[in-house]
């Protein structure tokens, strides 16, 4: 999910679809709250790396 100038990885429950509106406040993996930004240059941001780390640590691929 775009915000906050990165790509961030959230369990918050989407309230439609499979993306966050533009404006929903988060929570992130990374334990930031930010607002969605699904512009089109968003999506081009870098990834969030503790949101990284935590989603695939989840995701039970690294320890």
């Amino acid at each position: 999910m775009p915000a906050a100038g990165q790509r961030h990885a959230s369990c918050t429950e989407k309230p439609v679809g499979c993306a966050y509106p533009t404006g929903t406040q988060v929570t992130t993996l990374c334990q930031r709250d930010v607002r969605a930004d699904n512009s089109e240059v968003a999506w081009l941001w870098a990834t969030c790396a503790e949101c990284n780390r935590e989603a695939r640590r989840l995701a039970g691929v690294e320890p």
